[in-house]
């Protein structure tokens, strides 16, 4: 609220109207809804003071919702949106005989045997 400017509108985030606007639409359905179901058909009367009681409750809580929303909003840090990260890279990567997609069973040409996950670690070399 401290960088806006007067004589200027307001932002969506900081302006009333949103949150007012939004908790009038739940309250009207919800004025509908209970005039329709709590009548218990067109044969009896509508039943107004508990769709109004029903708008009345639904336009509060909305509004509250609205407004604890809007009081924890709170902008990024410019630092999270930069760097590296984790799993960004999509390049192959050499896998050390942990489930990749290298050779499985073949030695590397010049390693000893105990290097072959086949071999059973015997690295007797003959």
């Amino acid at each position: 609220m401290a960088d806006q400017q007067p004589g200027k509108p307001r932002r969506l985030r900081t302006s009333v109207k949103g949150p007012l606007m939004f908790s009038a639409f739940w309250a009207v359905i919800a004025f509908f809804a209970v005039l329709i179901f709590a009548s218990g058909g067109s044969s009896r009367a509508p039943r107004f003071d508990l769709a109004f009681t029903g708008a009345g409750i639904a336009f509060i809580v909305t509004l509250v919702i609205a407004a604890m929303l809007s009081m924890s909003y709170k902008d990024n840090a410019e630092h999270l949106g930069k760097g590296s990260g984790v799993n960004l890279s999509s390049a192959k990567k050499s896998s050390h005989g942990f489930g990749g997609h290298g050779s499985q069973g073949a030695a590397r040409p010049g390693a000893p045997e105990s290097d072959n996950p086949d071999s059973g670690g015997k690295g007797t070399g003959t």
